[in-house]
This record gives structure tokens, C-alpha cells and sequence, in this order.
């Protein structure tokens, strides 16, 4: 059994890549083993492995890559997505973690000129996609080791496991590249198969009383119900939720290891909340027959990998989020095994009693305890595990959430130091002010990748999470962050959702099917410039005609030109407001569920 180290063969990828490209092909190989890599045809995409590493002549070009996430085929064209660069961040269980700076898609589309031009309209559509993904955050992956899969769970693998293929090793959940890996696999392709984590990894060096602690914290976003914020809500009837998100605090002192899981997620309920220009639009309960079985399958699923979960509730308890709280608790009731605990985070804490989280705590501190967390000596012997989950929500599961969550973790914190030894019993570690600091920092770093990922932008309440407060200067990042949250929901996620699909394998092409792209009425956002342009217009016209009517006296006729034009001001904002849904950015691929 492997916990966290082994004296067994461990598999590894090439970590030294070129890519050749020839008239006809590109070429991959290694650059420490010439002879092997594969190629992948120009004109449709196939992939062979190398034979020799002279078989194709002199490249007319030969560039440095850093590994290769995959591939995707489109209506015409096959594209292969490469690591371009990437920068170290740290170590996992004293494996190198990269994280991916840039990449891009090598288009194998020669086939393209022989297509329709319906075909190469939705294949340009798609390559607009692919350049949304190109530049996906919070991309991370490691050559020697895989770092989807958590301590706890690495432990239960038999010896020799790490040996096999990483994307053998890996867990699919957290495997941002599954779909693009399929022909790399078919082709057996072990050694260039990288499995990559979309998430966080932060790590920092705490020296409490002298004594060098490394501290590692490793968000994992699950791919089964991936997408943006507001077009990827609550569950599936399969019970996945949106954003859920697995995060592990592990703490490495003189060969101890602890490692504590939380988790989050949307409310596994089916509800929806559809982007209308609103600031906040409204928060829909979708009626189905099948929704007790959602709840059911999702928390089923939690047991059966986490052990018991305690679901901690933090939304408003009035307005439209209380009655998603409330259908969620009545929901809960039915679980015999699932603790709810509803936690109105706004009401309690405010934008500043940060402290007043200890109310929670206190609510769930008993069986927060008795779950514990996992713990392995130097000799690698199990001493402990933990044996359950804490399960935390919002809305969004973002901001409210990642503070509560860093909260939990201060305090199993504590509790680890002392039993290894680094805090005496009556120590806490918040005491440690310079150490303190760096934990927070890393909690708070951790959250606005997260939400850079799901919203857009970086966290809201970051400061509660870095400085245990509300900062003048945090009040006005939260604004500007609020803002361009609206304005990416709105006018710019819809395309996201559709690059996410598409990546994911949720949207299948079809090349004899009808276009997804040939829409009933009008496209979203074609009419909104006018419409905007009529408004501003309308206002400025308004406005002019208002000023030289009281420069000129009461003259009836500029009077009735400053009504007449208040009132398509007026029609027009009408208008864009009733079809707000219209001139927003919507995706075209996949459904909402």
C-alpha cells in the first residue's frame, strides 16, 4: 500500500517534447528517445506511432513543447492541443507540479478546403471555441505522479499501482482533458498522456517554533457538470452539481503527513437562474418528478466516496435563495444518512464578523471532529483516517462558501500540529501571526482561482479570507469584480459555456446533421448595439431638445420633440428589458441540462 511514497517502479511521462511539422504531418518525440512519439496526419487527423525517428525527412520546422492535452476532431478538421509553456509552483508528496502558462490547438484541417461553405462557417464558429479554451485558467498536471487523486484514496491502492499509465492512476472526475485523450489511448500513446486538473495548487513554507512546515493546498474541479456561472446551476438528474469542487490541505512536517478533504458543490436540487440583463436575475426551482432522486443519488454518491457529510447551508433564508434553502432542507429531511445545517452567512457575519463563524463551528464541531482527517507517520503506517465530509454551499459556492471553508481548515489545523508534535497542546496556531498570514494568503489565492474559473473574476470577500476583515480597498475590488461578473454573465459566458461543452465532449458533431449555428430569430447580442445605440440616443436627443426648449422659452412644438423622443427612449428600454434573455449571450450547443 502507497501512502504517499513507495519504493516501487513509478510510471513517468516524457517531460522533453518537440514537435516537428513536415509538409504532410506533424511529428511528436521525445527528445531524450528519439525513437519514440507518433505522428498525426494534416488532411484527416490520424494518428500513427513513430517507427523511426528519420522516416519523414528534414521538418520545415521544430518547436519545443511541453506535453500534449489531447486531441479534438471538428466537422473538417482534426486539432491536436499542445503545452506551450508552463512554470513549476511547487511539489505534490515531493513530485514537480507545473502549471500551464499557455498552449495551443495545431490544426490538422487541410481537408477544410474541400467543405462547404456551411461546413467552414460552423468549423470557424468552432475554431472561435478553441481559442477560448487556449485559454483556460487553473490548469495543473505533473509527469511523475497524478494529482487528481487524493492521499486518502492513493492509500487504498495496492502496491505496483504506481506503475501504470497516469491516466490509469487518475481520477475521471477531476481529469480537465478526458474527452481529448480518447485517441491517444486508443493508440497507447502511455507516455504523452498527461491527465491535467483544472483547480488550484498553492503551496507555502510555514517555520512554526522553528520546525519547517510545508503546507499544500489542491483544489480539484470535477468535469461532470462543468460550465460558468450562471449557465451551469444546480444538478443533473444524474445528481452531479455545478462547481463541485474537492480541496485537500495537507500538511507535511519531518515525514508526517495529514491531509484534510472539504467539499463543495450547488445545491443538487433542479434550478436554474437564466442571465436576463438584471443584476440579479431570478432563481427558478424546476418542478420534476425525479427531484427527490437527484438529491438522493448525489448524496449517495458523496457516502460512498467520503463517508458521511454533514451539508452545511449557507444561503440567505429569505427571498428567492431562502426558498431554494428551504426546498434543499425539506429535501434533506427525506436523507437518513446526511446532516443539514443551515448557516444564513449574511445574517450572522455581515460584511465583517468574520469571528462569528465559531456559531457554525460550535453547531457542527462534534461530528467535524470525530471525522478528523488522515494522518501517516514517517514509516508510512496509517494512524488515522478521516471518516467523513463537511459538504459547503452557497449560491455560487464561491465566495461565502471558501471563506467558511478556510475557517474549518485554520481549525483541523491546529488539532494536526499538535498531534505531530510542532504545537503543544494549548497552542493555537492562529497565534502565529507571520505563519498565520501565509495561510490565509494561500486560502485566499486559492478562492479567486476558483472563481476566476466558474465566474469570471477573482473572489468576492477575499479580504474576510486574507486580512480577517473588510478592507476600504477590498470594498472597491468587490465592486469592480461585480461588475465584471455582470457584464461576463451576461454578454460573454454563453460562448464560454459552449467552448466548456465542447471540450467536454457534451456537444457531438455531427457532419450531416443541421448546423447548430442555424438559429430560429434573431442571434443573441446582433440587435443589442442598436438597441443601445437607440437608447443613448434617444437620452442624449432628449436631453437637447429639452435644453433649447427652456433656452428658447416654452415653445409647445420643442416640448412635444422632448416627448416624442422620451417615449421611444422609453419604448425602446421597454423593449430590451421584456427580452432581456434575447440580448444575452446564451449557449447554442447543449441545453441546460
Amino acid at each position: 500500500m502507497e501512502c504517499g511514497s513507495s519504493s516501487c517502479e513509478r510510471f513517468k511521462l516524457y517531460d522533453q517534447l518537440e514537435l516537428h511539422e513536415f509538409q504532410d504531418r506533424f511529428v511528436v518525440r521525445s527528445v531524450e528517445f528519439p525513437n519514440r512519439g507518433f505522428s498525426i496526419n494534416r488532411g484527416d487527423g490520424d494518428i500513427e506511432p513513430l517507427i523511426c525517428d528519420t522516416c519523414f525527412g528534414s521538418a520545415t520546422k521544430v518547436s519545443t513543447i511541453y506535453g500534449v492535452a489531447g486531441t479534438i476532431r471538428l466537422v473538417a478538421g482534426v486539432y491536436m492541443l499542445v503545452i506551450t509553456s508552463r512554470k513549476e509552483v511547487g511539489n505534490f508528496l515531493g513530485f514537480p507540479v507545473f502549471q500551464v502558462t499557455s498552449m495551443k490547438f495545431v490544426p490538422c484541417d487541410q481537408a477544410l478546403k474541400r467543405s462547404t461553405s456551411q461546413e467552414k462557417k460552423d468549423e470557424a464558429y468552432f475554431l472561435t471555441l478553441l481559442k477560448i479554451v487556449e485559454t483556460t485558467p487553473g490548469l495543473y498536471y505533473s509527469y511523475q505522479t497524478d494529482i487528481t487523486l487524493n492521499l486518502q484514496r492513493r492509500c487504498k491502492f495496492a502496491e505496483g499501482w504506481a506503475a501504470k499509465p497516469l491516466w490509469k492512476q487518475a481520477d475521471p472526475r477531476f481529469v480537465w482533458n478526458k474527452n481529448l485523450m480518447v485517441e491517444l489511448i486508443e493508440f497507447k500513446l502511455d507516455e504523452f498522456i498527461i491527465p491535467v486538473l483544472q483547480g488550484s495548487f498553492q503551496v507555502v513554507q510555514l517555520k512554526l517554533k522553528e520546525s519547517p512546515v510545508q503546507l499544500t493546498l489542491i483544489s480539484r474541479r470535477c468535469t461532470r457538470r462543468l460550465g460558468t456561472r450562471l449557465w451551469r446551476r444546480g444538478a443533473n438528474l444524474e445528481g452531479d452539481t455545478a462547481n463541485f469542487i474537492e480541496t485537500e490541505q495537507l500538511v507535511e512536517h519531518e515525514g508526517f503527513k495529514a491531509s484534510l478533504l472539504q467539499i463543495r458543490g450547488s445545491i443538487p436540487l433542479l434550478w436554474e437562474q437564466i442571465v436576463d440583463l438584471s443584476y440579479k436575475p431570478h432563481l427558478q426551482i424546476v418542478n420534476h418528478e425525479k427531484s427527490s432522486e437527484v438529491v438522493e443519488r448525489h448524496f449517495f454518491d458523496l457516502a460512498q466516496r467520503y463517508g458521511e457529510t454533514i451539508a452545511v447551508d449557507l444561503t440567505e433564508k429569505h427571498g428567492e435563495e431562502g426558498q431554494l434553502s428551504a426546498a434543499f432542507a425539506a429535501e434533506m429531511q427525506k436523507l437518513p444518512n446526511a446532516r443539514y445545517v443551515p448557516f444564513d452567512f449574511h445574517h450572522v457575519c455581515g460584511s465583517s464578523k468574520f469571528e462569528n463563524l465559531q456559531l457554525l463551528y460550535d453547531k457542527i464541531s462534534e461530528d467535524f471532529e470525530n471525522q478528523g482527517y488522515l494522518l501517516i507517520d514517517p514509516e508510512g503506517n496509517i494512524l488515522q483516517e478521516q471518516r467523513g465530509i463537511i459538504r459547503s454551499n452557497c449560491i455560487d459556492c464561491l465566495d461565502r462558501t471558501n471563506v467558511t471553508q478556510s475557517f474549518l481548515a485554520q481549525k483541523s489545523l491546529t488539532k494536526q500540529l499538535q498531534r505531530i508534535g510542532v504545537l503543544g497542546s494549548d497552542e493555537c496556531f492562529t497565534k502565529f501571526n507571520e505563519d498565520y498570514t501565509k495561510f490565509r494568503t494561500l486560502w485566499a489565492e486559492q478562492g479567486d482561482e476558483i472563481s476566476l474559473e466558474y465566474a469570471g473574476t477573482h473572489a468576492l470577500k477575499g479580504d474576510l479570507v486574507r486580512y480577517g476583515k473588510l478592507t476600504f480597498s477590498g470594498v472597491i475590488k468587490d465592486g469592480m469584480s461585480a461588475i465584471t461578473r455582470y457584464y461576463l454573465n451576461n454578454f460573454h459566458d454563453g460562448v464560454r459555456q459552449d467552448a466548456i461543452d465542447l471540450i467536454c465532449g457534451l456537444y457531438s458533431i455531427n457532419k450531416h446533421g443541421p448546423s447548430p449555428f442555424q438559429l430560429n430569430g434573431f442571434e443573441s447580442l446582433s440587435y443589442l448595439p442598436v438597441a443601445s445605440a437607440l437608447v443613448v440616443g434617444g437620452l442624449t436627443i432628449t436631453s437637447l431638445t429639452l435644453q433649447q426648449g427652456m433656452n428658447a422659452g416654452r415653445n409647445a412644438q420643442q416640448f412635444m420633440s422632448s416627448v416624442l423622443w422620451a417615449g421611444v427612449t422609453a419604448g425602446v428600454m421597454a423593449v430590451v428589458k421584456a427580452n432581456g434573455r434575447q440580448f444575452c449571450s446564451r449557449p447554442r450547443l447543449c441545453s441546460l441540462r
